[in-house]
């Protein structure tokens, strides 16, 4: 999440920097950030000038009223509590504005780098280097992996519509066996390229999902357990990740590297996955 003085600091450079992004309220969204942000600076200038005026008046009462003027002193109590409900509405207009100032930073995105291309599509991808060859296959055509589970009935999608609905194949006999294996040369590669290996919950707080930036762009589509409060996780990066949330890294500890396997639990929004029948979670 982009810092409120980096936006404050930077506003042009970071409106260009989103239009690489093609975001288009970027323009909008920061100034209204850096508006919030001024009021919220005014408001509270004007709550520490108010309060500095109660605790002064605060402390005259006692000396009044040892004076024996009583009159003065029921004054000053008076005016007193006008302040407390000016204080009141001045710290309600600063959490407000504390509070829309959020919204819209968690909105924003993380500027790409200086040397991301523009683009409107894969199309415009620059292509930076290739490596090894493009397979050649010679008298047959190559079957997409969905059909070649449907003909080594390696995977059930019809099954798995039974079961619980579109996108939930059954994986049976070699091809759960495939999964498996597939699995565990993962863990083992990375284990051996000196990753350490996290065995994480599959569900993760609301603090998490905010931490990973899950929450609240792709929050129509987690999985919400609302009696608990808590998400199923969409990938095993949201807990890893968070492991070091409000941690702060010496650089002599880093890299650091971890790996994980999860199920993945996430509705696929729109025709999102379908080159691939899902079959990337």
């Amino acid at each position: 999440m982009l810092t409120l003085k980096f936006i404050t600091e930077n506003r042009d450079e970071t409106v260009r920097r989103l239009g690489k992004k093609h975001f288009q309220p970027a323009a909008e969204m920061i100034d209204r950030v850096i508006e919030l942000d001024t009021d919220r600076r005014s408001t509270q200038k004007e709550l520490d000038a108010k309060q500095a005026q109660m605790n002064r008046l605060s402390k005259s009462i006692g000396a009044l009223m040892q004076a024996g003027k009583k009159d003065e002193a029921n004054e000053a109590k008076a005016k007193t509590s006008e302040y407390k409900e000016e204080i009141k509405a001045l710290q309600s207009r600063m959490e407000e504005d504390e509070n829309a100032i959020r919204d819209l930073l968690l909105q924003i995105p993380n500027l790409p780098n200086e040397t991301v291309p523009e683009g409107y599509g894969a199309e415009d991808n620059k292509v930076e280097r290739m490596g090894g060859q493009t397979p050649a296959f010679e008298g047959f055509k190559p079957l997409p992996h969905w059909e070649l589970a449907r003909k080594y009935d390696l995977i059930d999608f019809e099954l798995g519509v039974k079961i619980t609905g579109a996108g939930f194949p059954v994986y049976k006999g070699k091809g759960a066996r495939l999964q498996r294996a597939l699995i565990n040369f993962f863990l083992d590669e990375a284990r051996e390229a000196g990753y350490l290996e996290i065995e994480p919950p599959y569900v993760v707080n609301e603090a998490s999902g905010y931490g990973t930036g899950q929450l609240p762009d792709k929050e129509g589509q987690m999985y919400h357990a609302t009696a608990d409060n808590l998400y199923l996780i969409p990938t095993a990066e949201v807990p890893v990740t968070n492991i070091y949330r409000d941690v702060i890294l010496s650089e002599k500890d880093l890299p650091v590297k971890n790996c994980a396997y999860s199920a993945c639990f996430r509705r696929e929004a729109g025709s999102y996955g379908k080159d691939v029948r899902g079959l990337n979670r």
